[in-house]
């Protein structure tokens, strides 16, 4: 019998994990970008933009079925999570610790899903060594509490690969600049359709009998748009709203071809916006973030903005009148916090008397626990997470996942 091609295998492969109870979830991810196999020895492993999947031919020959299905659903599960899109912020700190940081996640889920090795296997080199990074200590993080602990590890010289300290090896290799020049609108595109495949994916395995694995169920979960109830959130928290203006029309009906006049008051009161400069967001969803806002205040006209900048205590606070809310993206200026303690915020309020008529905390989520006690004031609170799909419920106020 002839030999199989690394295309063949694949192809087979695929088919074969759309057909296994614990696996079928991704099944719908096949089919997400390009599969490709390398024949000139630039990959060396695996190579993913997020979308697109390049398979070293050489690599693929050298695994066996059990190996390459392991492989196979790895490149799958950076699409699942969007890691080249979510996790930019790292590559930008450090590429090969983002790299194996988002490793660590992928392998341990996947060797969750079958520890006694029945569907898939640990790739390994000829001399049985395993090739990739594995551990147990990660269970339940993700990419960046991973990568904030082997970064802390490597300034105190830290070493390993996997089973201890440092940093450990990659499985593959991850295309952050090709990642990054995929147009936005194509990547909205991709996102949707990312997940679409593991909606259906879940009702395939609900069909083969089996759950849907508790980290891809969060994951769906926080597809909400995040626009829309920043927006409902404010709208909802804003006294008044008694008068009507054809000057501003009604955004969320032009879509729908239907010209409404959006509603205002006088006397609406100030705003709060509370923005986490720890160091996890990065300058360009800040301005995205805020130019959503600006784009609310246009329609609810705030009497004025209270930007705060936090870490472990306020940094900055910047006031923005009503007229000077169309320059609040180009002009603010925001300064690093260090440390990450959202209590610094209701301290700080309090002690200048501010009471806002909503207040809006932006963080990456990693705060520790809170006491519900430094949380007493007036004013409802919406928390916008980026980048902590684990973060569901606060002491206090609504909580939405922005991405």
């Amino acid at each position: 019998m002839a030999k199989l091609t690394a295309e063949q295998r694949i192809e087979k492969c695929h088919v074969s994990l759309m057909r296994n109870p614990k696996f079928g979830l991704f099944s719908g991810l096949f089919m997400v970008g390009k599969v490709s196999v390398d024949d000139k020895n630039e990959v060396q492993t695996a190579k993913t933009n997020g979308i697109d999947v390049i398979y070293g031919r050489g690599f693929v020959d050298m695994l066996n079925d059990k190996q390459l299905a392991f492989l196979i659903l790895h490149e799958n599960m950076h699409k699942a999570y969007r890691h080249m899109v979510v996790w930019q912020s790292l590559y930008k700190i450090d590429a090969s610790l983002a790299n194996v940081s988002c490793d660590y996640v992928i392998n341990l889920q996947l060797y969750n899903y079958d520890p006694d090795g029945e569907f898939i296997e640990f790739p390994t080199d000829p001399e049985g060594n395993p090739i990739g990074c594995l551990d147990k200590r990660f269970e339940g993080m993700d990419s960046l509490q991973v990568f904030n602990i082997l970064r802390e590890e490597n300034k105190g010289g830290g070493g390993g690969n996997g089973g201890g300290n440092g940093q450990g090896e990659g499985l593959d290799e991850h295309d952050w600049e090709g990642a990054k020049q995929i147009p936005e609108k194509e990547q909205e595109a991709h996102a949707r359709e990312v997940e679409s495949a593991l909606r259906q994916g879940a009702k395939l395995a609900g069909k083969l009998g089996n759950d849907m694995p508790r980290d891809i169920q969060e994951l769906l979960e926080h597809k909400i748009d995040w626009k829309e109830a920043l927006r409902d959130f404010v709208k909802t928290s804003i006294k008044g709203q008694g008068q009507s203006t054809w000057k501003r029309l009604h955004k969320r009906f032009i879509s729908m071809d239907i010209v409404m006049p959006s509603s205002y008051d006088e006397t609406v009161g100030d705003i709060c916006i509370a923005i986490d400069t720890s160091g996890s967001i990065g300058g360009e969803e800040l301005a995205q973030f805020l130019g959503e806002v600006k784009s609310i205040c246009e329609e609810v006209c705030p009497e004025k903005i209270d930007l705060l900048y936090w870490g472990t205590d306020v940094v900055a606070h910047e006031v923005f009148m009503q007229s000077e809310l169309a320059t609040l993206v180009d002009t603010t200026k925001p300064k690093g916090g260090g440390g990450t303690d959202p209590t610094c915020i209701p301290a700080y309020m309090k002690h200048k008397r501010m009471e806002p008529q909503c207040l809006i905390v932006l963080t990456d989520g990693y705060i520790g626990r809170q006491d519900p006690s430094d949380w007493t004031m007036s004013s409802p609170i919406m928390w916008c997470i980026k980048g902590n799909p684990h973060f569901n419920e606060a002491v206090v106020g609504k909580v939405v996942h922005v991405e």
